[in-house]
């Protein structure tokens, strides 16, 4: 066991569980949250390769520190995108002059796959001279105002090919930024954003990869972005564990539960289903900690009751239609 895992729960339960609630209410991350992370290390471990965590570490760090405030966490997990990207990426130049502050946490990255992913898309890059000019519709963004850096996926429009480039955020032409009141981990300041023949030069290009390679990648996404519900459900069986609940069955199921999603990522599984029995699991836990809180919970700015829309924002976010598809089937009984 490395040092991560135990990192993420001093990290979780002395700096962000206790002021999850407020965080929730003001819609607004402490910049000491993401300070803390990148104290620790935590923005350079997908950089770190074998010295790194496991894969069962990580996961355990993404669920203990999703169980301390989704909305820092959520946030924070879209930076090690722009990593992975610029560490496979041949653009030296472009690596090199976000590489050392993105691994140190002094530049700070996002993500904006969901216009590139759907089919048709909803963003299209165009070969220009020197370029690509980006058309259409990023619709689920995290961090903006947040992060420095942004990861933009796009499909070209001629061979089907997904183009990734690292742009700086800010207001410049052809963006129009739409926010998105989110019901839960709204501190993510998640938003919408339409290109409108924006301009990406070659420089600002970190990889052209065919349709075949972009789907390649997406599991283990998927497999990560699990670690939400789970999270949520670790930190519901401890509440009620403190409310003098038995919470057992809950735990019993979470470890199926983990189980499953690492099943799946090796192979032997579902993605699918393995994602929604995780995100019913963090339904069910998360209602049964309201049931057991009593009217407190039916009050604003309360840990159960944030607890429970956290659980019903996993139920959509970084999901896929096969995933809404499983969902709604273990939803209704089938």
């Amino acid at each position: 066991m490395t040092k991560w895992p135990e990192l993420a729960r001093e990290i979780a339960d002395t700096v962000l569980f206790p002021v999850a609630d407020s965080v929730d209410a003001d819609g607004e991350i402490p910049s000491s949250h993401f300070d803390a992370l990148a104290a620790d290390g935590f923005y350079g471990i997908a950089a770190l390769g074998e010295g790194g965590p496991s894969s069962e570490e990580l996961v355990e760090v993404l669920e203990t520190l999703c169980g301390g405030c989704l909305a820092t966490t959520f946030t924070w997990m879209q930076h090690h995108g722009v990593v992975g990207a610029l560490a496979a990426s041949t653009n030296t130049s472009l690596r090199e002059q976000y590489w050392d502050g993105l691994v140190s946490g002094t530049i700070r990255g996002g993500v904006a796959y969901a216009g590139a992913i759907p089919r048709p898309p909803l963003l299209w890059a165009k070969r220009v001279n020197d370029g690509y000019v980006l058309d259409g519709i990023a619709p689920f963004v995290t961090g903006w105002g947040i992060v420095d850096v942004l990861l933009v996926s796009a499909r070209d429009e001629f061979d089907n090919s997904i183009v990734h480039s690292v742009v700086p955020v800010g207001e410049a032409p052809g963006l129009t930024i739409e926010e998105l009141p989110l019901i839960a981990a709204r501190g993510s300041n998640t938003v919408r954003i339409v290109f409108d023949a924006f301009e990406i030069p070659d420089t600002d290009v970190c990889a052209v990869v065919s349709d075949e390679q972009f789907q390649s990648t997406q599991l283990p996404g998927l497999w990560l972005n699990g670690a939400m519900a789970m999270g949520i459900t670790r930190r519901a069986v401890t509440e009620l564990a403190d409310l003098g609940v038995d919470a057992d069955a809950f735990e019993e199921q979470a470890a199926r539960a983990r189980a499953d999603l690492d099943a799946a990522l090796r192979g032997g599984g579902d993605m699918s289903a393995a994602r929604a029995r995780a995100s019913e699991l963090a339904i069910r836990a998360s209602a049964a900690l309201v049931t057991a809180t009593g009217s407190r919970a039916l009050v604003g700015s309360n840990t159960p009751e944030r607890l429970m829309r956290e659980a019903t924002f996993t139920l959509v976010a970084a999901g896929r239609p096969e995933i809404k598809t499983a969902l709604v089937e273990r939803l209704s009984g089938y």
